[in-house]
């Protein structure tokens, strides 16, 4: 029960709470949904004459974005960026959460392995390799799809700029510019019979990361993100694959190739 109204899933549609029975609801404090409400955060639905917020479903599921952005440890000026961008979409949202998530369960898993390891090692005097006391610490997985997520999600300040060159540019160039796009993905499918990282490949690669200036200054760690996106993300494997089957899977590849080689 939350102030005698009953906590129905279903009846969420009709339902409006106020901010004590949301605040019990959700399992925060009426003081964090007030900070949330003065910031631009999360605004109530309306406001009744007697001052009283009122909150309806669009609210509750903003609020629940909220509450999964902070516990993969977003900040809330990253959140407030993130669910305002014109690129925001509630059900990727929620599939790169899941993945963050599953990310973090393969990490804990893996620290929990690391606990019982040392702890046979001090007791059962098991052996274990020096390396392997520290192998589950890293959680770099995690952060690089955070911030592929929050690339995709167009808060970041190469897609700002990319917005601010391509207001910029007339028909006629955007044309160019996609008519040279295709012409080198064309070049890339002719060339999908070599190894990723023959020296033909890697030229049409590194002609791939140039055009990027057209749009922003890249560099080697957000194209390194980029090559995990062009898979991982089914609209940009949709993209690439159109022109020739797992030629996502190529482009990718060959990007990881060209960052490693450019960062000797």
């Amino acid at each position: 029960m939350v102030d005698s109204v009953q906590v129905d899933t279903r009846l969420l549609r009709c339902m409006k709470y106020t901010v004590k029975q949301l605040a019990q609801l959700a399992g925060v404090s009426v003081r964090t949904l007030h900070h949330y409400d003065q910031i631009g955060l999360l605004k109530p639905a309306e406001v009744k004459a007697n001052g009283y917020r009122q909150y309806g479903e669009q609210e509750l599921l903003k609020l629940q974005q909220i509450l999964f952005f902070r516990e993969l440890e977003f900040s809330l000026d990253e959140i407030q960026r993130i669910i305002n961008s014109p690129n925001f979409h509630l059900e990727s949202a929620l599939m790169d959460q899941r993945k963050m998530i599953e990310l973090r369960k393969k990490r804990l898993n893996a620290l929990i392995r690391t606990i019982d390891k040392t702890l046979q090692k001090l007791n059962l005097h098991t052996p274990m390799k020096d390396g392997e006391l520290y192998d589950a610490f890293s959680d770099e997985q995690t952060k690089q799809y955070a911030d592929e997520a929050k690339q995709r999600w167009g808060h970041t300040d190469a897609y700002k700029e990319s917005q601010e060159r391509v207001s910029k540019m007339t028909k006629g160039e955007m044309a160019e510019i996609q008519a040279a796009n295709e012409n080198l993905i064309l070049r890339l499918v002719s060339k999908m019979h070599l190894d990723p990282a023959d020296g033909e490949v890697q030229a049409l690669v590194a002609e791939h990361f140039n055009a990027l200036k057209y749009f922003y200054e890249p560099n080697l760690e957000m194209y390194s993100g980029m090559a995990n996106m062009y898979v991982d993300d089914e609209r940009f494997k949709a993209y690439y694959d159109k022109f020739q089957p797992s030629l996502a899977e190529f482009l990718s590849q060959g990007m990881k190739v060209y960052c490693q080689e450019d960062a000797k």
